[in-house]
């Protein structure tokens, strides 16, 4: 039996991200096209991810595009020449979410379900590999024991037409449901499920209960640490995943290396103890810096759910990164501040990013101007004089004794600008006679060869030690190259002088049949054939959470059983209060409120409920309500009239087709 591979897939802002991330180990990358992506603001032109698509499958590693946004029906047929475009500029499969794509004529490109089709249940992901999903995108709050159902309901691992369970192992957390946050619609028109969210979830709010009691103030209550599963990818892998997702669209490139190369040895350690496992691509890395997630930007760390509810999973204080402590102030002047290292080894620079806590908790930047050392500190650490960039005076509550932490290191950051890495595929070299002619073979880590001869005859060398090590110092020259000498294997009938310029072309001649020979034995991943006849889908009913923007989309469901479809949220056709969000994070259960952690606790059980409880942010007030059951929240507000009224606006002006169920509304 084959081993399974694994697929490390890493986030690609632009094309030039997207070739670092293969530098540095991603197996495979995924990246915006020009239009329809998750990420209103990380679209790519062709050219540049033709330009991508080139460089990665040099090392067999793929390219997925991102289509995951629900379409109006007027974007259908762009829609549909972009994905033939993609196609015929090589790449290898399209991320998607909305079910009328596949109504249409698309050529036969691999289709893998965004994790925008909230795929939570053994149920719905079998139902996706059933239509012709090859790679499924589990919800971010799954655990374990869950994704191991799925992975159950998929059927056996090695079968024909099995989909690949992903799995996002590390970077931002949306707090919703992927799919099913509409916030950000109602209130101001910009569809998460369209790419343009605009991030409600890190506002701070006031959190009050039915008798109008602040339970919380000002606190980034539906904000989420940032997710980061280095500890348990062995687990995870038990489980079924076999794609580990980095997020980041919109991450810079240092964040890319640094994160993808942290996971690439994770991922390599394990693949060593192994034999079972195997990469999905070629090449072993070599990296001038050690990786450090910490390093990046980040909300502090949580596994999330994979292990079960946790209480510490929220960013409340603040969404911005805490950083690093690295020591306190000792003293302040009118100009500038004093600080003590807790290490010796901490050196700060011009430009360094650090933060402090105030007296109310909320998270202040101190950003350095200009720094200097001054010496030894009382407890075994530095002193720094710290020249800030913004006037003392703003600098609030920060006195001798506030701990300092350092959230953007330059010196990392400089690091990270330069190359860091180095992907190499290893390689055999042989070197022939064929008569009087030379034959040199090349052999890669995947059994690909290729091979060059160059004719003879040939002198012999004067000095036949020195040439000897000139030969092989000749072969062994692939800088220029993806490959690297592991071996050599020099067999001659006497020491035939080879002049470095014939060399080098048949060098060369051989690495150009090897690649030829690596494209050859590349296999572009096709599209899965759909079960027939057409399999029903899990739910006969499908509301608004349904995200069906589209008549293809309706057509879809319907074909596939679905008896009562209703229209998208974008659509208009819920005016009044309805489910704006729906999460597995619970606010009650982060202010130990909830009646099951009160659960035989004397003197409290039974007195709390899960009553609504209501958040404020200025003049925005949103419901929330608490479905115990399945231990799941619901963030309940209504579509703002402005939003209406633009959407209205739009339509006159330019005509807009989508699916709709009963005549639209007018905003009053």
């Amino acid at each position: 039996m084959l081993p399974h591979q694994l697929e490390l897939l890493s986030p690609a802002r632009d094309a030039d991200i997207g070739i670092e991330a293969v530098n540095h180990g991603a197996d495979a990358v995924y990246i915006g096209g020009p239009g329809f992506g998750a990420r209103a603001h990380a679209a790519n032109p062709l050219g540049a991810i033709e330009r991508l698509v080139r460089h990665a499958h040099r090392y067999h590693a793929r390219v997925f595009v991102t289509l995951n946004t629900i379409l109006r029906d007027d974007e259908l047929e762009p829609a549909r020449r972009l994905i033939h475009e993609l196609y015929d500029i090589g790449v290898d499969a399209l991320i998607v979410q909305d079910m009328g794509l596949l109504e249409l004529d698309l050529p036969p490109i691999q289709l893998h379900a965004s994790t925008q089709c909230d795929i939570r249940t053994p149920q719905k992901a079998r139902f996706l590999q059933d239509v012709g999903f090859s790679q499924v995108v589990l919800a971010r709050e799954l655990t374990l024991e869950q994704i191991a159902a799925v992975d159950a309901a998929l059927g056996p691992r090695d079968a024909p037409g099995r989909a690949v369970l992903e799995f996002f192992i590390h970077g931002a957390l949306c707090v919703a449901y992927s799919g099913q946050c509409y916030i950000s619609h109602a209130h101001t028109g910009r569809s998460a499920n369209r790419g343009d969210c605009s991030q409600a979830c890190r506002l701070p709010y006031e959190v009050r209960d039915a008798q109008g009691r602040i339970l919380a103030h000002d606190k980034h209550v539906l904000s989420m640490k940032d997710n980061n599963q280095s500890a348990n990818l062995r687990a995870l892998i038990d489980a079924g995943v076999r794609s580990f997702k980095i997020e980041g669209r919109y991450k810079d490139m240092g964040y890319v290396k640094n994160i993808t190369a942290h996971y690439r040895r994770l991922l390599d350690q394990i693949l060593e103890e192994r034999p079972d496992l195997a990469p999905s691509s070629s090449g072993r890395c070599t990296y001038t810096f050690t990786p450090d997630p910490d390093q990046n930007f980040n909300r502090e760390f949580t596994d999330y759910f994979v292990n079960g509810r946790r209480i510490d999973i929220g960013a409340f204080d603040s969404p911005k990164n805490p950083g690093r402590p690295i020591g306190w102030v000792v003293r302040t002047a009118a100009d500038h501040v004093e600080i003590e290292t807790d290490d010796p080894a901490i050196e700060l620079a011009n430009g360094d990013g650090l933060c402090y806590l105030d007296l109310q908790h909320n998270l202040m930047g101190l950003q350095t101007n200009r720094v200097e050392r001054l010496g030894s500190g009382t407890e075994g650490g530095a002193r720094w004089r710290i020249h800030p960039k913004d006037a003392m005076a703003s600098l609030k509550d920060l006195r001798p004794g506030t701990v300092v932490n350092r959230n953007r290191s330059m010196a990392w950051v400089r690091a990270l600008e330069r190359p860091s890495a180095e992907r190499r595929i290893p390689l055999w070299v042989q070197l022939r006679a064929q008569g009087d002619a030379l034959c040199l073979t090349l052999t890669d880590a995947d059994g690909c060869t290729g091979s060059a001869t160059l004719s003879g005859p040939f002198d012999l060398a004067r000095d036949a030690a020195a040439h000897e090590s000139r030969l092989a110092e000749g072969l062994g020259r692939l800088g220029d190259t993806v490959f690297e000498a592991v071996a050599l294997d020099v067999a001659l009938p006497a020491p035939w002088f080879v002049p470095a310029s014939r060399l080098n072309a048949l060098r060369r001649d051989a690495v150009a049949a090897l690649m030829a020979a690596r494209e050859a034995a590349r296999v572009r991943p096709l599209r899965a054939p759909a079960v027939q006849p057409p399999v029903p889908y899990p739910d006969d009913v499908l509301t608004y959470l349904g995200n069906v923007y589209n008549h293809k989309a309706r057509d879809f469901y319907a074909r596939h059983g679905v008896r009562v479809i209703e229209a998208a949220y974008e659509s208009h056709e819920e005016p009044g209060d309805v489910s704006l969000m729906i999460t597995k994070h619970c606010v009650r259960y982060s202010l130990s409120l909830c009646p099951k952690q009160a659960k035989g606790v004397t003197g409290v059980q039974g007195t709390i409920r899960a009553e609504p409880l209501v958040l404020v942010h200025g003049q925005e007030r949103l419901t929330l309500r608490f479905d115990c059951k399945p231990c799941e929240m619901h963030v309940v507000g209504r579509l703002k009239r402005h939003v209406v009224r633009d959407a209205e606006r739009q339509s006159r002006e330019v005509p807009l087709r989508f699916y709709r169920t009963r005549p639209a509304p007018t905003a009053p």
